[in-house]
Order: structure tokens, then sequence, then C-alpha cells
């Protein structure tokens, strides 16, 4: 399978030095930049055949299967579609857009071309979060009734940094915030209410971030990000029957202790996991490079693991806390 990426900067990088782990299934032919210096720079350090100094240039490859969309989120919308419209396959880095109006336009601009579409949530793709999901599904815990996670950087960022940049959608939410809510809805879905509260900074945009999600079975999700401090990192999941707890890392968990009355602790890590090692890989993000080989070679235009609808669910949630703590970008309504 032949991958472009676009964007060049660190979590690019990080996906191409996970996709050399994939070298029997798939092959990183090129990679597009706004700047040609900077694409020919990664196709270097890389050994990209292709560098082109314009995202135009790269969706128009014909020998590029799929395109991985790694730039800021402000820029998912623009990026994704034009390789969408051009015959691309595409995945996006997550949140899959500013807002859920862009979101749904990129859903539907996949659907009418009949292009494959998935938002690059690794975490999803993890095989331990896989198991997590068998086991709850299975009972192990009962019907959850709470989901406590967080995400947090101890900072601090200077006014000028794209986290704090109101044109770049900046915010502890968007940038951080995606991942306990993505990981709330994973176990719970969509919530029936939603409450915040944020602390913004002069800019406008959110540095710390409280969240409660309601349902009406009774189950909550008490979450929250950070551009302030460095928090735990950690999730866990409460049911009627057993507890799961997730250690620093939630999003990117090496392992996980579930906890039932009257039977010692269990823990559970990826599947032939090598000793000292982090999932087989250098950061994880191949799991999610399989999946969408996966899919593509079963003729399928989204994936069951991360699901458009499911995104535009998240995203959903991520415009109402976003409401409630009255962060706006520029040109929203």
């Amino acid at each position: 399978m032949r991958w472009g990426i676009l964007a060049t900067g660190g979590i690019a990088s990080a996906f191409a030095s996970d996709l050399r782990e994939l070298k029997d299934d798939a092959e990183l032919v090129a990679v597009g930049s706004r700047s040609t210096a900077a694409a020919r720079a990664f196709a270097d350090r890389f050994d990209v055949p292709r560098a082109y100094g314009s995202w135009t240039a790269l969706a128009d490859d014909e020998d590029v299967d799929v395109v991985y969309i790694a730039t800021p989120h402000s820029a998912h919308r623009v990026a994704a579609g034009l390789c969408l419209r051009a015959g691309r396959a595409v995945l996006c880095e997550k949140p899959l857009t500013v807002n859920a109006v862009e979101a749904r336009e990129l859903a539907e601009l996949a659907r009418g071309h009949g292009r494959f579409l998935m938002e690059a949530m690794w975490m999803y793709c993890s095989p331990v979060i896989r198991r997590l999901t068998s086991l709850v599904a299975d009972g192990a815990i009962g019907e959850i009734r709470a989901v406590h996670a967080d995400f947090g950087l101890a900072g601090p960022f200077e006014p000028s940094h794209r986290l704090r940049d109101p044109a770049q959608a900046g915010g502890a939410v968007l940038d951080l915030g995606v991942y306990p809510v993505s990981f709330a809805h994973l176990l719970l879905g969509e919530p029936d209410e939603v409450q915040a509260w944020g602390h913004l900074t002069p800019e406008g945009v959110d540095d710390a971030t409280g969240m409660v999600l309601g349902y009406d079975s009774g189950a909550m999700a008490v979450l929250s990000c950070s551009l302030a401090a460095d928090t735990a990192r950690t999730a866990v999941v409460t049911g009627t029957t057993g507890r799961i707890e997730f250690p620093r890392g939630f999003f990117y968990p090496e392992q996980f202790v579930l906890h039932r009355e009257g039977v010692d602790p269990e823990v559970f890590g990826p599947p032939a996991a090598p000793a000292g090692g982090r999932l087989q890989g250098l950061h994880g993000l191949q799991y999610e490079a399989m999946e969408v080989m996966r899919c593509l070679r079963a003729g399928e235009t989204e994936s069951p693991l991360v699901p458009v609808e499911g995104s535009l669910a998240v995203m959903r949630t991520l415009d109402t806390v976003r409401d409630r703590i009255g962060v706006r970008y520029p040109g929203e309504a």
C-alpha cells in the first residue's frame, strides 16, 4: 500500500517512523508540504522518493493510495478535502476538524466520492484498548457507571504558540481533551448532557477545562485537560461489579489492571508484547496504519474501529464543551 504524508512536523515524523515497522505491507512514496525545502528535508530523512512543495501536488500523485494528514487541526478540512477530491483515501489526524460542521462536510465529501476517510484516533486501534472493549463487552465489570480520565501538559506555552493561537484553533480542549472525550465515547457513546468549566487565556482559548458528560442510564464521565499542569494522564472505568485502571498514558497504554471483588487484581497487556517493549513499535501509530490498509484491501470506505459517525459524535461533544466555556474561533458563527 503506497502512502503519502501531508505536512512534515513531529507527528508526521512519528508516523513515518512507525510505518517502517510495516515495510512488508506499506511503502512511504511521497511527502507534501507548503515548503519545498521542508518536504525535501523530510524525504531525505525518511528515504521518501518524491517530495512536493505543495499540498495539491501530493494530492494529485496517482501513485499514492492513501494520504496521512499531519497538519494542525485548523487545516484538516482543507487538506483532507483536497486529497479526497483528488481520489485519495485519507487518514486524518485528530480531532477530525475544528468543529462538527466541518467534520460533517468532510464525511459527506468522502461518501460522495466513494473514498475512505478515518480519523487518526490511534487509541482506538491499540491492541490494549481493543482488549479493554472486549472485556467490557463480555461483562467483566458489569454495567459501566463512571469513566474518569485526564490529559494535561505543564507548559508554559508562549502566546505565539499554536496551542494559544485562536487562528489555529488553539486551546486544551481540541488538542488534548479529544483524548479523554474519545475514551468516554468509546465506552459510553455520545452523552445526553454536557457540562464544562474552562479557564481562558488572554487570547481567548482554554488552558484548562473540566467536563462532565451525563447519560440517561445514570453513567457519567468526569474528564479534564490542561495546558498549564502536568496531570496524571490516567483513566479509570468503573462498573457495577468491578473497575479497570489505566496507568499514566491511558491513550497509549502498555497495560491495565482489572479489579473485582474477591479476586486478585489481573494485569492485561498487549498480545505477545516483547519484554520491556511498547506495543512492538516506536510510537504505536502503526496500528492505525494497519487498520487503514486492512479496510482498503477489503474495499471498505470507513473503519469499524474508528467509524466516521463516531468521530462526528465526538466533534459534537467538543463543540458543546467549547460553547459552555465560551471559546470561539475566527470564522465560526
